[in-house]
């Protein structure tokens, strides 16, 4: 195999403002899908079975379909509505956080209904109302198990990313499209581009297993 890295050098610089596009877009997406999770996961744990279907729907639809068929969606169909006009950078993040926040839902479900429900009785024995009950009480408890899981989904999210090339998002998987089309070469694009994902990935999942030892001796 003849390995060219002269073309790397060529494409370095796409290959950087790709992989900066990239962190910006998971960045997005695992912020805007936390806040949209915790929101949904409350709403679906709600009593009242009229108020939580419509967000059991939400989490059946985004789990239930390709994330290829949802940003490919809102690229054509959704952003378009309110903007105007297709936005490549703006359907990507949507398209993220929709489809991260369904997960990120059930895994704040799940990890909200772990804690006992004594730990809430006692709360509101103290005079907390229910909210802030969850905020001080039964959250920083759910929190520390759910970090696991929320780090799988954000490698995930990492990786799902590089399905913005299909909307032509100059992320990172983007370039490494554009330099094969080129120059009609495999291995130097997608290796490099594999490279990025992977020190990507690797970089936060050393950060959430510093977070999650901190989390465990507080």
């Amino acid at each position: 195999m003849d390995f060219r890295f002269d073309l790397l050098s060529e494409y370095s610089s796409f290959f950087i403002k790709g992989t900066m596009l990239t962190i910006g877009l998971s960045f997005a997406g695992i912020l805007l899908g936390t806040i949209f999770g915790l929101l949904i996961g409350l709403g679906k744990m709600m009593q009242n079975k009229l108020y939580a279907q419509p967000f059991n729907w939400y989490i059946t639809f985004f789990r239930g379909t390709p994330f290829m068929v949802q940003i490919l969606l809102i690229h054509f169909a959704v952003v378009p509505l309110f903007l105007g006009e297709t936005n490549a950078i703006a359907a990507a993040i949507v398209a993220l956080s929709l489809n991260s926040a369904a997960y990120i839902a059930e895994i704040f479900r799940a990890g909200i209904q772990s804690i006992d429900k004594g730990q809430m009785e006692a709360a509101r024995s103290l005079g907390m109302n229910h909210v802030q009950a969850m905020r001080y009480v039964i959250l920083p408890q759910a929190f520390k198990r759910m970090i696991p899981p929320l780090g799988n989904e954000f490698i995930v999210l990492i990786k799902d990313s590089s399905l913005a090339a299909l909307i032509a998002a100059p992320e990172l998987m983007y370039w490494g499209q554009a330099m094969q089309g080129q120059y009609y070469r495999v291995w130097e694009p997608y290796l490099t581009a594999a490279a990025i994902y992977l020190v990507l990935t690797l970089t936060l999942s050393f950060l959430l297993s510093r977070l999650e030892r901190r989390m465990a001796t507080t």
